[in-house]
């Protein structure tokens, strides 16, 4: 994918997320690795979503849509407004339960499963998330699943205002700034190895750590999703 192409596919993602009612609410849009590195053409487009966990919504329409759709949870996990309105959308865990994730990624990446594209789903910020899983992945000693720490944020929820988990409108405030400067290519950042050095790695792990990370991603195809719970 080259760059301009890359750029223009998260203003779509920011703009879908603005403009139109999400499964679940979003708090950050942020993109990571390859595009925040200013790389032209980037093999993969990586990009980060904060959703908040849906507390309260329409619960009593639940059975509703099992019958209707076969699906268990809408209104408890997924917004039931949403799945109303882009019922084309909703999609299950194999446990036939609406899975938050899913249904994000069918929303934002509608379009073609053969895009390079990642969508990381995680209730946690872009920032705490990758220190967990740092910390997950060296007591583990399997460092395949590491976040790469070099993001930048495009977008974030505005200030609560009362606002609660079950209302609809995501309204926030876009980055201009941060979008120029990832046409641009001019986010400063390191190595995936140093970069994991700033965070606390030895320089031995982090150089292990970063070809691991590497190497999985070179065997992802497609469209991806990984949703997480911190």
């Amino acid at each position: 994918m080259d760059r301009a192409a890359a750029v223009e596919r998260v203003e779509d993602i920011v703009a879908t997320v603005e403009d139109e009612t999400m499964p679940v609410p979003v708090r950050e849009v942020w993109v990571y690795g390859d595009v925040a590195l200013g790389l032209d053409p980037i093999e993969r487009l990586d990009v980060y979503v904060t959703k908040d966990i849906l507390f309260k919504d329409a619960p009593e329409r639940a059975e509703e849509f099992q019958r209707s759709h076969g699906v268990d949870g809408v209104g408890k996990t997924v917004r039931a407004a949403w799945a109303d309105e882009y019922p084309e959308y909703l999609r299950a865990n194999t446990n036939g339960h609406a899975a938050p994730e899913k249904c994000l990624a069918a929303h934002l990446l509608p379009d073609d499963e053969d895009e390079p594209i990642h969508l990381e789903v995680c209730n946690a910020s872009f920032d705490d998330n990758v220190t967990q899983r740092l910390k997950g992945a060296m007591a583990r000693d399997d460092y395949e699943q590491i976040l790469d720490p070099r993001g930048a944020c495009l977008w974030v929820d505005g200030e609560s205002s009362g606002r609660s988990s079950s209302d609809t409108s995501d309204g926030g405030q876009r980055s201009e700034d941060a979008f120029q400067k990832l046409r641009d290519g001019e986010f400063v950042l390191p190595t995936l190895s140093g970069a994991l050095e700033m965070l606390g790695m030895d320089a031995e792990g982090a150089d292990e750590a970063a070809d691991a990370v590497r190497a999985y991603r070179e065997r992802q195809e497609g469209a991806t999703v990984r949703g997480d719970v911190v």
